[in-house]
């Protein structure tokens, strides 16, 4: 019964918070339809999990509200054969979402513990096709790249150029940009290896902490 009610809150927060606000991509919402965010927060959160507003994770990180990340998801606009760069795995809801979306994610993390957590999470529901690391991530993974996308879930502080330079030519970075207090969604589209820049939505996220981002 409790597992049918979740499926619910999964079906109101698609058509309420996603669909009615502009989110059409198919493929998103069936994602963020069979992804059980309720798994990915702590015990007292689970009856909020399906609301519209970040939660605490720990770590003084967040879970970002559904309508930020299916935006950003959209955005992406991943097909199957596609590798994408993650930084700021967080609790790992987001990264699932990816894993339903693409053939393999590379997700970076700054805390060991969260990284450590969310790993296990993604393992326990079965996602095969996702590695965590624990880094600053910030640098990226140059070693890795290119990327044919690019999310990025904290703040940085201007235009994130290092991750830029993963980038496959075509490809689309989503971040949010700008300082602590408020920043914009930004859509960067890599074109004859020149950034087309794209503003999105004004968001607030916790900051990208790192040799390219915020300073400790």
């Amino acid at each position: 019964m409790l597992n049918d009610d979740f499926a619910a809150r999964r079906q109101r927060m698609v058509d309420a918070q996603l669909r009615q606000r502009g989110i059409f991509d198919e493929r998103v919402l069936a994602a963020m339809l069979k992804v059980p965010r309720h798994e990915f927060v702590a015990a007292p959160y689970r009856d909020h999990a399906y609301d519209d507003t970040p939660l605490p994770i720990g770590e003084g990180q967040t879970i970002s509200q559904p309508y930020i990340v299916g935006l950003m998801l959209e955005l992406l606009r991943l097909a199957p054969d596609h590798t994408v760069l993650e930084i700021g795995t967080g609790s790992g809801y987001q990264t699932a979402l990816l894993a339903e979306l693409a053939a393999h994610i590379d997700s970076m993390e700054r805390q060991p513990a969260l990284a450590a957590h969310a790993e296990s999470m993604l393992r326990s529901l079965g996602y095969t096709n996702v590695t965590v690391y624990s880094g600053d991530g910030s640098l990226g993974l140059p070693d890795r790249a290119p990327f044919d996308a690019i999310i990025v879930s904290a703040a940085a502080p201007e235009f994130p150029a290092t991750l830029f330079t993963q980038l496959e030519e075509g490809g689309r970075l989503v971040a949010p940009v700008g300082p602590p207090d408020a920043q914009q969604v930004l859509l960067v589209t890599k074109e004859k290896g020149s950034p087309i820049i794209v503003e999105s939505v004004s968001c607030r996220f916790v900051p990208l902490i790192g040799a390219r981002g915020y300073r400790e």
